[in-house]
């Protein structure tokens, strides 16, 4: 059987645009985030609000692009 990894990206041009958006969520939730990518000290409730915090970005591009489409 074999596993896929969800950590990969489905368009791995948009790598930069994640990074920059995790970066962003953790300075206004006031997380410390380490640079050099390991992150693995964090709190899950912390993880957590990055994730939510990301989530809630996303879906605000998405309903901005769907906004501007002509149907």
């Amino acid at each position: 059987m074999s596993r896929r990894n969800s950590n990969t990206l489905v368009v791995p041009q948009a790598r930069g645009a994640i990074e920059q958006l995790k970066t962003e969520a953790a300075q206004q939730l006031g997380v410390a985030f380490s640079q050099d990518g390991y992150n693995g000290n964090l709190s899950t409730r912390d993880a957590g609000s990055i994730g939510g915090y990301i989530t809630k970005k996303l879906v605000q591009i998405a309903e901005q692009q769907l906004g501007q489409r002509n149907f």
